[in-house]
């Protein structure tokens, strides 16, 4: 049985409380939260650095929270944000498991990509089938998970890895390449 952290639960808490908070300060902005995808940045790094049932735990409690507490997303966006920031805690977290190329950079822009495409196609299939049935189109999931996301999937990949870096090496999160050594 796999031991828990109190070190990867706080900083979960803390990924949580940023996955809150984070977003209001966008939503001053029109429509910066569907651009900038800011509620994304710490289900991802949940998942990346303290795996997936941390991942997985942040991304259900981050949307619930955020519309408990602020409104945001409104209803009818939480069961599909629900469904796809779970997906990107989940999945981000199973790849930091199970991809390891041996440098530690190359293994999270594998693992944050793999898991940014995979959580955006649970988000269209979950609309198309379920939460949208009818309503929604291909040429909707392109524009709303591609185009119109474009600048918060950069931001993902210009901060994401370098910040699971920077915190591995100033000792706050435990490097799987550490782990293997001990």
């Amino acid at each position: 049985m796999r031991k828990f952290s109190t070190r990867q639960l706080v900083f979960a808490a803390l990924c949580v409380a940023l996955g809150v908070v984070l977003p209001q300060a966008f939503h001053a902005v029109p429509n910066a939260g569907n651009v900038l995808l800011p509620m994304h940045i710490p289900v991802l790094l949940c998942g990346l650095a303290c795996g997936w049932p941390y991942g997985l735990a942040c991304g259900m409690l981050t949307p619930l929270l955020s519309h408990l507490l602020t409104g945001m997303p409104p209803m009818a966006y939480l069961p599909g944000m629900l469904c796809e920031l779970a997906a990107y805690g989940l999945i981000s977290g199973v790849l930091s498991q199970v991809v390891h190329t041996g440098k530690r950079s190359v293994d999270l822009y594998v693992q944050l990509t793999a898991a940014m495409l995979m959580g955006r196609v649970v988000y269209g299939v979950m609309n198309a089938l379920v939460f949208r049935a009818g309503a929604y189109s291909m040429e909707i999931f392109l524009t709303a998970a591609f185009v119109t996301a474009l600048p918060g999937i950069l931001i993902q990949l210009a901060l994401l890895p370098g910040l699971v870096l920077a915190l591995e090496k100033a000792k706050v999160l435990e490097s799987p390449y550490q782990k293997a050594a001990a």
